[in-house]
């Protein structure tokens, strides 16, 4: 199982934002946390969307543990190749914070800064960015699915309180479906404590 790491402090669709000018040109930095290839990729569509007038929206992603490569990516998007995408990777592989996509738009201010000076643009806005950027510890969890009857639907709730447990996906059919992610150490609490509380009536799927 993986270690606890630190990540993003940003809910799913919340982002970190920081700016600078640099020759006049505006450099803003737009951070989230990722954990799929998926979730970066909507990542980076989002911000294009949001500033299509742009010159560029360049960015990386780094959506393992920190320094893990496993699931990595970059663009320059049109900026000169190797000046943008690469050295942003660069910091975030090394800034000991996982799961974690940073796009840097530029709106060009008529001033080119040579390939050093892009460089230097794209990995400091990151940086600017990581100065200010909230963090949290990962912790591993379990997602466990439960199906149990109507009338245990409260005690099941209470449950997931006292055990940290989230709930992913509820659906209330015939019985009553939990989709929940629970910190890895409270998985055996959790399940023990249900399974007494409504007499072994329920089932219990680890996904």
């Amino acid at each position: 199982m993986a270690e606890r790491y630190l990540v993003p402090d940003l809910a799913p669709g919340e982002i970190h934002r920081a700016e600078q000018t640099i020759h006049r040109s505006r450099f803003i930095v737009t951070m989230a946390r990722v954990s799929t290839l998926e979730e970066a990729k909507a990542f980076i569509d989002s911000v294009k969307q949001e500033h299509a007038q742009a010159t560029h929206n360049c960015w990386a992603f780094a959506a393992g543990e920190p320094g893990s490569t496993v699931q990595v990516g970059a663009s320059d998007d049109g900026e000169p190749k190797g000046t943008a995408g690469r050295p942003m990777l660069t910091v975030l592989l090394h800034c000991g914070v996982g799961e974690i996509a940073a796009v840097v738009t530029r709106y060009f201010g008529g001033i080119l800064l040579g390939t050093g000076g892009l460089v230097r643009a794209y990995q400091g806005s990151v940086k600017l960015g990581l100065e200010t950027l909230p963090t949290t510890e990962r912790v591993p969890c379990d997602r466990l699915q439960l199906t149990l009857e109507h009338p245990f639907v409260n005690i099941a709730l209470r449950e997931f309180e006292t055990h940290q447990a989230q709930i992913i996906k509820k659906d209330f059919g015939l019985d009553a479906t939990f989709t929940v992610s629970v910190p890895q150490t409270q998985t055996e609490n959790l399940i023990e404590s249900l399974t007494q509380k409504t007499s072994g009536a329920l089932l219990i799927e680890k996904l």
